[in-house]
């Protein structure tokens, strides 16, 4: 087998420590590895159904009511899905509404259950959604649906702009509790020990400090020389308000981008 070369796999011999859910690793994980990475797996966050689907599911039996769909996340794409199935609503129920995805792997999942997707923000952070909606929403029915705690951003400000804007809860994110014992016992192993954390929302940021460090700061002398790479602005000052540092930044918010950005940053 002939050596690797180096310009084939820029991240040889650097280890990264991926904290996405089990199921959402994969893309990330394998895109590190393709490049040479060592890549360990620890979830930082859990996706697990909200404790009802009471509001989801009486929003989604009053589509006819909306105007608009805007979803964040693949989760809340197969959340809403899964609901649809189990209501016996299929995509015809939805074609009377106009959809928004806040990025291109969500507009993907949405694509692929056959519904057009009619926004994509430029940033796929939450101002960018509400920008790209400005001139639209006045006067319209929004349904929202995310994770049980998600930032107000998007509602706050579409209601500024004379849209009336329902949020439902599809799924919540928790900390996985066995998590904590597998990160301390890798900080410890300078063989185990990753050189990069990769960070891809803000809830993996406070789930990781609250693993490590009981959610305090003055906890993480064990992650002295490691370096925090964050998918975009949102997450980056997420870590900092945690007193995180931010070392690798995106600058195209998505899981190629922040590859590319690890990948910049290494041969730099």
């Amino acid at each position: 087998m002939p050596p690797r070369q180096p310009h084939k796999f820029p991240l040889s011999g650097l280890r990264i420590l991926v904290g996405r859910a089990r199921h959402q690793a994969g893309a990330l994980s394998s895109g590190l590895r393709e490049l040479g990475a060592t890549v360990i797996e620890i979830p930082f966050i859990e996706i697990r159904k909200p404790h009802s689907y009471k509001s989801l599911d009486s929003a989604l039996q009053s589509l006819t009511n909306y105007d608009w769909l805007i979803l964040t996340s693949v989760n809340g794409v197969d959340a809403v899905w899964d609901r649809l199935k189990q209501l016996k609503l299929t995509k015809r129920d939805l074609r009377h509404l106009k959809v928004a995805a806040i990025g291109p792997a969500t507009r993907k999942a949405i694509e692929k259950r056959g519904v057009r997707v009619d926004v994509v923000p430029d940033e796929y952070v939450a101002e960018s959604v509400v920008k790209s909606l400005r001139r639209q929403v006045a006067g319209k029915r929004i349904l929202l649906a995310r994770a049980k705690v998600a930032r107000d951003v998007i509602p706050r400000e579409l209601h500024k702009l004379g849209a009336q804007v329902d949020v439902v809860e599809a799924y919540e994110t928790v900390v996985p509790p066995r998590s904590r014992t597998r990160l301390r016992l890798i900080f410890k192993d300078p063989k185990r020990r990753p050189g990069v954390i990769t960070f891809t929302s803000s809830s993996t940021a406070r789930n990781f400090l609250a693993l490590v460090a009981g959610r305090s700061a003055r906890a993480t002398r064990s992650l002295r020389g490691i370096r925090f790479a964050s998918i975009g602005p949102v997450t980056s000052s997420t870590l900092r308000e945690l007193r995180l540092p931010v070392d690798i930044e995106a600058k195209e918010y998505t899981i190629p981008g922040l590859i590319r950005a690890i990948v910049e940053w290494h041969r730099a």
